[in-house]
């Protein structure tokens, strides 16, 4: 088992590149089902989302998509700072379209609450949420709860594939978990 340690702490792999590719393509086997030829919105949560969603868009089936990004951030370090702060906003009209929210993980919901009524309030048609990862004990916020999900887990913190430590470890193609 690869570990890894960053800012003190050490992290023990979790998922591997294959589960990782194995998780990804039933999100989008059932993303294709839902959406055969229809034209939703992907919105891109960045800076983490953002290779969970290049390997989802391609794994996409007979979905003709338009992929949009924005940034916002709630989180410093290990802990969730409960306000979210537009850092990027939203620059695609979402009114009357079908919007997919794209993000890394879904512990609290406070970001995708938050980001549902937006694209509510934009007119949106429909909004739906796949996330490569999600922390079910974690959820706060019953709206927050994520239609398409890679893989579940429970408290733990977790890095690689897109997820970060204060910016860093974005780039490790498994994704690890703090080890105590």
């Amino acid at each position: 088992m690869r570990t890894i340690e960053e800012q003190g702490y050490r992290f023990e792999e979790w998922l591997t590149p294959s589960d990782i590719a194995a998780d990804v393509q039933q999100v989008a086997e059932r993303i294709s089902a839902d959406y055969k030829d229809k034209e939703p919105l992907f919105v891109v949560v960045l800076n983490g989302a953002f290779v969970f969603a290049a390997d989802l868009v391609r794994a996409l089936k007979d979905v003709r998509c338009e992929i949009t990004f924005i940034r916002v951030s709630s989180y410093w370090g290990m802990s969730s700072t409960g306000k979210l702060e537009f850092i990027v906003p939203l620059q695609q009209v979402v009114e009357n379209r079908d919007v997919i929210i794209v993000e890394d993980i879904v512990d609290t919901g406070l970001t995708i609450h938050q980001l549902k009524a937006h694209m509510r309030a934009q007119g949106a048609l429909s909004t739906r949420v796949a996330t490569m990862l999600f922390k079910p004990n974690k959820l706060e916020y019953e709206d927050a709860k994520p239609d398409y999900v890679g893989r579940e887990l429970t408290d733990e913190f977790v890095v690689g594939y897109g997820l970060d430590f204060d910016g860093f470890v974005r780039n490790l193609d498994a994704i690890y978990k703090v080890k105590q």
